[in-house]
C-alpha cells in the first residue's frame, strides 16, 4: 500500500517506521525542510522501543505534488490547529478519491476538515476519518530518530457518517486495524478525545515548575498530584455532560486508560499512577506547548461552546480556558474550534452526521 504521511514529529515518524516494517511504501511529507532535512539527505528513521530497527521510507519532501502522487492512504499527525490549512492544500493537489486519516482529530477534526476540503475540492470525494487519541506513545529523539515507548489498545476511530467505519476499517493496513476499533459514533472520537483532560489544566497548575531553567519534572507521575486529578474528574464529567446532549454518553478518562492501557485504579489519580507508559514522561518546559496550543483551542474551546448552547455547566471548563489565555496572552476561544465558526457554516453535514443533536 501507498501511505502518505503528513508530519515528521513523534507520530510522524513513529507512524512511517512502523508503516514500512509491515511492507508497505511510505512518503513523509513536512511543511519545514530544516525540520527533514537529514531524512532528505539519508531517507532512513532509526527506532527503538516497541518498534526497533532501521528503516528506509520511499521519499521525503515537502512538495504536494510528490506527497500526493498517488496515495491510498493519507494519515495526517500534526497538530490538530494545522488541520485547516492542510486540508484546503490536501483539497487543491490532489488527484484521487483515498482515505485520509486525523490521528488524532482532537473535538470536531473530522467535521472541521471535511468543511474545508469541499470549499476548494468538489471533485474528488475524500472518506475522512479521525482517531480519538494517538495510536503510539512515542517521542521523537532527532530529526532520524523516534523512540515508540508503546503502542496503544483499541484507539477508536470514526468517520463523520459511522456507518461507513466497518468498511473503512476493512480497507486499512493490518498493523493498524490491529490497534484500532470501529467506534459507534463520531461522538466518541471527537468529544471522547482526552488529551484536553490530562493535557491543559495539569500544565497550566504546574506554570512555575515549566517554566523553571533548574528544575524539570515527569509530567503525568509528579505534575498531576491527588488535588489536580480530583480537578480533572470534574473537568472530566463537563466533557461527558456535552456528549449526553449530542446524544451519546462518552467513557471517562479512567475508563479510557483501562481499556487502552489495561490499569486499573479506584481513582483518576491511580489511575494515572498504575500507567507503565506515562513513568518516564517528561513535563514540556514551556507553555508555548501543543499541550495548551492544541487542546485549548481544539479541544476545551469547542466543549466549552457546545455546552454553553446546550445549557450545561462548563464552568471547570471555562476556568481553563480562562487562565490559559491570561498566561499566554491569546484569545483561545476566537482561534478555536467554536459555533460561531465553521460549525455554523457546517450545520447540514452535522445533522446527517452520527450526532444526535437538537441543532
Amino acid at each position: 500500500m501507498n501511505i502518505t504521511i503528513i508530519g515528521a514529529g513523534n507520530t510522524g515518524l513513529a507512524m512511517a517506521a512502523h508503516s514500512v516494517e509491515q511492507g508497505h511504501r511510505v512518503t513523509l511529507w513536512n511543511r519545514l525542510e530544516e525540520t527533514i532535512f537529514p531524512l532528505i539527505d539519508s531517507p532512513i528513521i532509526h527506532t527503538e522501543g516497541a518498534v526497533e530497527g532501521t528503516f528506509e521510507l520511499e521519499k521525503v519532501t515537502t512538495d504536494w505534488e510528490a506527497a500526493l502522487e498517488d496515495p491510498d492512504l493519507i494519515i495526517i499527525t500534526t497538530p490538530s490547529y494545522a488541520h485547516k490549512s492542510l486540508a484546503e492544500q490536501i483539497a487543491k493537489h490532489i488527484k484521487k478519491e483515498t482515505t485520509i486519516m486525523l490521528c488524532p482529530g482532537r473535538a470536531f477534526g473530522a467535521l472541521e476538515f471535511q468543511v474545508y476540503y469541499n470549499r476548494h475540492n468538489q471533485t474528488h470525494e475524500q472518506m475522512i476519518i479521525e482517531t480519538q487519541t494517538a495510536i503510539y506513545t512515542c517521542r521523537k529523539l532527532s530529526p532520524t530518530h523516534v523512540d515508540i515507548i508503546t503502542i496503544k489498545y483499541d484507539v477508536l476511530f470514526s468517520a463523520l457518517d459511522s456507518k461507513n467505519n466497518e468498511r473503512v476499517y476493512e480497507q486499512l493496513p493490518t498493523h493498524l486495524q490491529e490497534h484500532l476499533v470501529p467506534a459507534e459514533s463520531v461522538i466518541e472520537t471527537s468529544i471522547g478525545s482526552v488529551g484536553m483532560i490530562v493535557h491543559c489544566a495539569p500544565l497550566l497548575l504546574n506554570t512555575g515548575w515549566t517554566e523553571n531553567s533548574q528544575f524539570s519534572y515527569k509530567y503525568y507521575r509528579e505534575g498531576i498530584t491527588p488535588s489536580i486529578a480530583k480537578f480533572l474528574e470534574k473537568l472530566d464529567q463537563e466533557r461527558i455532560e456535552v456528549s449526553k446532549k449530542l446524544g451519546y454518553e462518552v467513557e471517562s478518562v479512567k475508563d479510557w486508560l483501562k481499556r487502552v492501557y489495561r490499569v486499573e485504579g479506584d481513582s483518576l489519580y491511580e489511575s494515572i499512577q498504575h500507567t507503565e507508559a506515562y513513568k518516564t514522561i517528561e513535563a514540556p518546559s514551556t507553555l508555548n506547548h501543543r499541550y495548551i496550543t492544541e487542546d485549548v483551542p481544539n479541544g476545551l474551546v469547542p466543549i466549552e461552546s457546545a455546552g454553553i448552547y446546550f445549557g450545561v455547566d462548563v464552568s471547570h471548563t471555562r476556568l481553563i480556558i480562562d487562565l490559559a489565555s491570561a498566561l499566554l496572552e491569546t484569545d483561545f476561544r476566537e482561534s478555536g474550534r467554536n459555533l460561531s465558526s465553521f460549525l455554523k457554516e457546517s450545520i447540514g453535514t452535522f445533522e446527517k452526521s452520527t450526532y444526535r443533536s437538537e441543532v
